[in-house]
């Protein structure tokens, strides 16, 4: 007899749809379902989907209760082996919503397993639930399906798991002793070969890298300079021409505010899925002040507004995807002589 489990998915993996259809209500099917096939096909008949759990990304952010409620009493009905979710990669909706819900089945005396990148926001909970950490992207399915597939295993089998640098999970905090088949000096000998060669090696102490970023010179006369717009709020032209996503953002968008004085409702919205748009989408202003700024550009508080803004979607996006934005856009900004930037977020 093999062992029961029930699957988690979005709509994107249940092939239903991508952000058009994150709307979507939770709903259950019998067997597996999509990235399910490749969890099966790694446990060699020793464990079975029994049933997928759909829910779309958007649904479960602007209905968690409700949601976790219904996928709560289909679980309990059941009663799983075990409730696996995603992989959630750096998707931020998809990855907070597997955390969340194997938080409330854990809770609920059923074991627990789920997969996302490092940076999602739902990796917040790593220290709470069983994480296997993945790739960035969907990409990185093939590696993922089967680590997370061997750790179910060794779940389902009550085996002792080992350092999370063995099995593939998340650091949660849980010190695990291991032997490692070489002592420390060969080790550290052969780390500083690598480095002094310029060769990739992983240290096994890793330090905290900050950011430090040295501010610039104050402007000493604001009523000479200009000044420039950029926002992680999300706000674009009504129709998000250039389909910017409202979560984990791959692009960001530039666009011309040449003569605009106001952001209306009619003109400008937001493509931003992590917090309620309604304000945002009434007056866009609220979160890209062009209003403010036109009004300090008439009184000469400043020199000119500058014709360009640039925008994203901070919610989920990866900090090495916010650097690359940053970094050809603030190009542009220099070529086009501007002073400063005011960057607005939610």
């Amino acid at each position: 007899m093999s062992y029961r489990v029930v699957h988690y998915i979005n709509q994107f993996f249940a092939q239903i749809g991508g952000e058009e259809m994150a709307h979507i209500a939770p709903e259950i099917r019998d067997g597996k379902v999509g990235p399910g096939m490749a969890l099966e096909t790694a446990w060699n008949g020793e464990a079975e989907i029994v049933k997928t759990i759909i829910c779309g990304d958007s649904y479960f952010a602007e209905h968690e209760k409700e949601a976790k409620e219904q996928i709560l009493a289909w679980v309990n009905e059941i009663k799983p082996d075990l409730f696996i979710a995603g992989p959630a990669f750096n998707a931020g909706r998809y990855g907070y919503a597997c955390a969340t819900v194997c938080q409330a089945v854990q809770e609920a005396g059923i074991r627990v397993l789920t997969g996302m990148y490092e940076e999602n926001p739902g990796a917040d909970l790593k220290d709470k639930v069983l994480m296997v950490a993945t790739t960035n992207s969907a990409a990185g399915m093939r590696k993922a399906a089967p680590t997370m597939a061997a750790l179910a295993l060794k779940i389902l089998k009550g085996e002792k798991l080992g350092a999370s640098c063995e099995e593939g999970y998340m650091p949660n905090g849980i010190r695990v002793n291991f032997f490692e088949k070489e002592r420390g000096a060969k080790r550290a000998v052969n780390m500083l070969v690598k480095k002094l060669n310029d060769q990739p090696f992983t240290t096994e102490y890793p330090m905290p890298s900050f950011d430090r970023v040295a501010p610039n010179p104050a402007i000493k006369d604001l009523s000479k300079a200009t000044i420039a717009l950029c926002t992680s709020g999300g706000i674009v032209p009504k129709g998000n021409p250039d389909h910017i996503e409202s979560s984990s953002a791959s692009k960001y968008g530039e666009y011309n505010i040449a003569g605009v004085d106001d952001l209306t409702a009619e003109t400008y919205e937001t493509a931003h899925g992590g917090y309620d748009p309604v304000y945002a989408n009434e007056d866009a202003d609220r979160v890209l002040p062009v209003d403010v700024l036109r009004e300090f550009e008439k009184e000469g508080k400043i020199g000119k507004l500058h014709e360009f803004f640039y925008t994203t979607v901070g919610n989920g996006t990866a900090v090495a995807s916010a650097k690359k934005f940053a970094e050809e856009y603030a190009q542009k900004l220099l070529k086009a002589g501007v002073n400063a930037v005011i960057m607005t977020s939610t």
